[in-house]
């Protein structure tokens, strides 16, 4: 009986297994190679033109200068919030850790639009951004606004449990003692979040240099200008130049595998420090 219960187990097992991998070469592996066949279709000249074209230099340019602005305020502020709500009790404290997570609940071109809204033509602060002269919507302001806002939960999310984990009684001691705030958070929060913290700057990054949505409603699609390199790809592709946006696809697809490694570094370093 004992043995037939473990056969069934393990067909049941490589059933789900083989249907984990197909799932997963289908819509992870062909997507995959069908970019880098693309890319190099025309040839390793054809590609190298491509992905040292200006306007892709730009493109570069703006979605790493873009993302990582918007990764350091962020990583600055989801610290500065999550420390607030969990370290100290206040009226409304879980109306506005619920508020944390409404990046989530809200399309991206959504949130492009209330941007629009509020400092576009006809917005809300217009007047005073005409009157000095100050570009917000297609402009470098206005992309990183959209990129803060679609992923601002990320490093909040990663470090509340961990905060809420630790509890408050080490900063309390140390405030008896006579510590600075600064001290508490650098000597004894900060060392206990800082895997969850780090982890989360990754998966906030990712999602910044990724981002399309919210962006394409804020940039205007200035070529040179504006465009990050996924409104960039999506230029190309709709002018049919086919290989040169899987070229410039197959960018981000790097950039997606190096931050890959890098949150496995530090999944292995959190085993590594639990074991």
């Amino acid at each position: 009986m004992e043995k037939s219960y473990h056969t069934k187990f393990n067909i049941v097992k490589y059933i789900l297994i083989a249907i984990t991998i197909a799932f997963l070469f289908i819509m992870l592996g062909m997507p995959l190679i069908l970019i880098f066949s693309e890319a190099f279709r025309k040839g390793k000249d054809a590609y190298m033109t491509a992905i040292t074209d200006s306007n892709t230099i730009s493109a570069i340019k703006l979605t790493l200068v873009a993302s990582g602005l918007a990764v350091l305020f962020n990583t600055v502020f989801g610290i500065m919030m999550a420390f607030a709500v969990t370290k100290f009790k206040f009226k409304g404290r879980n109306f506005l850790i619920t508020l944390i997570d409404l990046p989530f609940a809200i399309s991206p071109v959504i949130a492009g639009l209330i941007y629009v809204l509020t400092f576009g033509r006809g917005g809300l602060f217009y007047n005073f951004l005409f009157k000095h002269d100050i570009n917000i919507i297609f402009a470098l302001p206005g992309i990183i606004l959209a990129t803060i806002f679609v992923t601002f939960p990320f490093v909040s999310r990663e470090i509340i449990p961990l905060m809420i984990a630790q509890g408050t009684d080490e900063e309390e001691a140390a405030a008896s003692m006579g510590a600075n705030l600064w001290t508490i958070f650098s000597r004894i929060t900060l060392p206990n979040i800082k895997w969850g913290l780090l982890y989360g700057i990754v998966l906030c990054s990712a999602r910044a240099i990724g981002e399309f949505g919210a962006v394409s409603v804020v940039s205007g699609h200035i070529r040179g200008e504006t465009n990050t390199l996924p409104l960039h790809v999506e230029i190309l592709y709709n002018e049919y130049q086919f290989s040169a946006s899987f070229a410039v696809s197959s960018i981000l697809v790097f950039i997606a595998i190096v931050i890959l490694i890098i949150r496995n570094i530090i999944e292995w370093k959190v085993k590594k420090e639990v074991i």
